[in-house]
């Protein structure tokens, strides 16, 4: 048989499906995956009931159903000021990860570089090769997380096409501020060059933090493709509802791809993400407020067990430096130890670098999880912690 994909058949095992494997294996407390174990709010659930019984189970429009794309332009307006036009300028996707997809296939050609911020999501890289288009990588540090500003001034280029910009960040929680965000609009209008936003956590900001789309920026109106998600805004993660907001100078372009790769959204869970955007603004403010206390839980138990614990801005996750422990290996060691010793299952970060010396002694844990999911874990550790000192740690890693 000929070669398949060269890419493809290259990429191994996602580093979460190889540590939620170890964690069922083990019986883990699963702090690794980043979707909530609690459902969405009940009338957007009942929303999606009902509608599966309203016999409109046919194909929707391409660019998604008139309510959804409406409601959408309508959340546009009323929480950044931005008007959208829901005819021309919304295209509802089957999930954030496809709307990606959609949008770098709109504006890339084989060749073309786009700039891409470390840690990274592992769906970016992949799908910027696979359209044979040339990453250009700049590297975020923690603890801090601030942007390299000469770094990525100097990723841009004649070739460059776009920016692919991530905030709130996963798995960094950092919420770009408005001066970043002001030196990355500078960029992209000298270059003239696309900014495609991954924006899913747009709702989950915390400590005061407030999320500010590229998008509202002078000049940056028809340069950025916003992508949000259902499934992270209503905690509704497998229901993978995304949208796309962009100009309508390239929007036609993102439908056109969103065609070749599902050319449409199960209707009733577009009916029901209508009637979710709509909601009081109880509800987003609440939804921010029950994640910071969960977010809170964790920090403080894993500070007060000795890990170093970095603010979290925004998203789901809590990166924790592994360093004060003393624990002798990598953060993928430490990971495999905790998950069969501990029985608590956390991610490394290092897998979120395409570069090479990539900080080794970070974990990413997912607080989006019940408290007394966040209890059990902390007594897990609290206990594997008083079984091995120092000494054990040491010999552990």
């Amino acid at each position: 048989m000929k070669p398949q994909n060269d890419l493809l058949s290259a990429t191994g095992t996602t580093i979460f499906t190889v540590m939620s494997a170890l964690a069922v294996q083990h019986g883990a407390v699963n702090l690794g995956q980043g979707f909530p174990d609690y459902e969405g709010p009940e009338d957007v659930v009942r929303a999606a009931a009902d509608a599966l019984l309203d016999n409109r189970n046919q194909y929707p429009p391409l660019t998604g159903l008139p309510e959804l794309r409406q409601a959408v332009a309508a959340a546009n307006r009323r929480f950044y000021g931005l008007e959208i036009d829901p005819n021309a300028e919304v295209v509802v996707t089957s999930g954030a990860t496809e709307a990606l997809a959609a949008s770098l296939m709109a504006v890339l050609n084989p060749g073309d570089e786009v700039v891409l911020l470390e840690p990274l999501y592992d769906t970016y890289l992949p799908v910027v090769k696979l359209l044979g288009a040339v990453p250009k990588l700049v590297r975020l540090s923690p603890p801090k997380w601030e942007l390299p500003r000469a770094e990525l001034a100097a990723a841009f280029g004649p070739k460059t096409k776009a920016i692919l910009l991530n905030s709130p960040m996963n798995p960094a929680s950092k919420v770009f501020t408005a001066a970043e965000l002001a030196f990355i609009a500078e960029l992209c209008q000298r270059h003239d060059t696309y900014a495609i936003c991954d924006e899913v956590y747009e709702h989950l900001t915390f400590d005061g933090w407030r999320h500010i789309p590229l998008m509202t920026l002078p000049g940056m109106r028809e340069r950025c493709l916003r992508i949000g998600s259902a499934g992270k805004t209503f905690s509704l993660t497998g229901w993978k509802v995304g949208y796309i907001t962009a100009d309508r100078s390239v929007a036609a372009n993102v439908a056109k791809a969103h065609q070749m790769l599902t050319f449409t959204t199960p209707p009733n869970l577009q009916r029901a993400v209508a009637l979710g955007l709509a909601k009081d603004d109880a509800y987003f403010e609440g939804l921010s407020a029950e994640l910071q206390a969960r977010r809170d839980l964790l920090a403080e138990g894993l500070a007060g067990l000795g890990f170093g614990v970095l603010p979290a801005q925004g998203s789901y996750f809590i990166t924790a430096d592994i360093t004060p422990l003393g624990f002798a290996g990598d953060d993928v060691a430490f990971c495999r130890h905790i998950t069969e010793v501990a029985k608590v299952t956390a991610i490394p970060v290092s897998a979120f670098y395409a570069g090479a010396e990539a900080p080794k002694h970070f974990v990413r844990f997912a607080f989006c999880k019940r408290e007394e999911v966040l209890r059990e874990a902390l007594r897990r550790l609290t206990e594997w912690k008083a079984a091995h000192g120092p000494a054990a740690l040491a010999a552990a890693g």
